[in-house]
């Protein structure tokens, strides 16, 4: 199989647009969890939340917050196919972590466990995404695929938990250097200095500083490990101390977080849309004291340097040039909404 969906055949064709659907619904029921709950989570508790900074958002940034317990962290991967069998020495999944009854039963405070069936782990399950969101602050991941066990074909089920993303780093760099033809053979053979630098560069290419923590590390291995097959996947990570959630997909890269808005941006923002200020409040703004949040998508692209060469040939390393660039800025309705369209907003290089 191929990831272009213009080779594909007509029933893959109808499974790349359920899972594409589904994804859409995964996503926003996820975007709820990290961003708003979590926001929710702080006015209850009556503790300063902390914007982003929009330093925070460009290329390289190193700046990072305190963790918070106050804030809903996850790993959700979701392939479009099922994970192949060779990858489960890095993405670790087994018997003994399957979404069934008698291993769920270990888990401490799952409210769902005494009302648990098998049906309800299947996305076609009215209740499915409530089951995500139960099992969400589980350690590690938790894996959405296609079941191979069912003989209803196209099924995407919740089929493992605590699923561990086990790939060294270097390694991860080294397949990502050789696809874009850095390296021939291995990640040393320009020498120790360049393949600490190709380390750092994966941090780059998926939109992280490379001291970033365990969380987002795993969930960028995840996603490069998961580009060696045909199929597409995508991976969600929702961070503390980003206080973002991090979207890795067949697209690229993109950050979800929240930015306030005043009185002003409201009213200057609805007048180059064409709409009432009350609209704009009433489809994408939640209010906030006297001021009012909204969720914010920051779009990267890659550039010339962060994608193959077209002739194919082994290139030189030039690690002051970016990697990613960002290519849009989206002001999102909110989740509950289902009319609104995203709105586009630049934000992050004004002043």
């Amino acid at each position: 199989m191929t990831k272009e969906r213009s080779r594909l055949n007509y029933h893959e064709k109808l499974r790349r647009s359920l899972y594409e659907f589904l994804r859409d619904e995964l996503e926003r029921r996820l975007i709820k969890i990290a961003l708003i709950d979590s926001f929710s989570n702080f006015e209850k508790n009556r503790v300063h939340y902390t914007f982003l900074d929009k330093s925070e958002l460009k290329p390289k940034s190193k700046k990072m917050e305190k963790e918070s317990d106050l804030i809903n962290t996850f790993i959700v991967i979701f392939c479009e196919s099922a994970v192949s069998r060779q990858f489960k020495n890095h993405i670790r999944f087994f018997p003994e972590n399957r979404v069934v009854k008698d291993n769920l039963e270990y888990l401490a405070d799952f409210s769902l466990y005494k009302r648990f069936h098998n049906n309800l782990k299947h996305f076609d399950n009215p209740k499915f995404l409530n089951l995500i969101e139960s099992l969400i602050d589980v350690d590690y991941a938790l894996l959405v695929q296609q079941n191979p066990t069912v003989k209803k074909k196209n099924r995407y089920s919740l089929t493992h938990f605590h699923v561990k993303v086990d790939w060294p780093i270097a390694d991860a760099a080294e397949s990502l250097a050789k696809t874009l033809r850095y390296v021939q053979s291995h990640l040393y053979e320009n020498g120790d200095k360049e393949g600490r630098l190709l380390q750092r560069k994966l941090f780059e290419y998926y939109g992280c500083h490379y001291s970033v923590g365990g969380r987002r590390t795993a969930g960028l291995i995840a996603a490069e490990l998961l580009r060696r097959q045909d199929a597409i996947s995508t991976v969600y990570v929702s961070s503390s101390e980003s206080r973002a959630m991090y979207k890795y997909s067949e697209h690229g890269v993109s950050k979800f977080f929240l930015i306030q808005f005043t009185r002003k941006q409201i009213e200057e923002l609805s007048q180059k849309e064409g709409i009432k200020a009350d609209d704009l409040i009433n489809t994408h703004l939640y209010p906030a004291g006297r001021q009012f949040v909204g969720v914010f998508e920051a779009v990267y692209t890659l550039t010339p340097h962060s994608m193959p060469p077209e002739d194919g040939r082994l290139r030189r390393l030039k690690p002051a040039y970016n990697w990613l660039k960002l290519a849009d800025e989206l002001l999102h309705p909110k989740t509950e909404d289902q009319t609104a369209r995203p709105v586009g907003y630049q934000w992050i290089y004004t002043p």
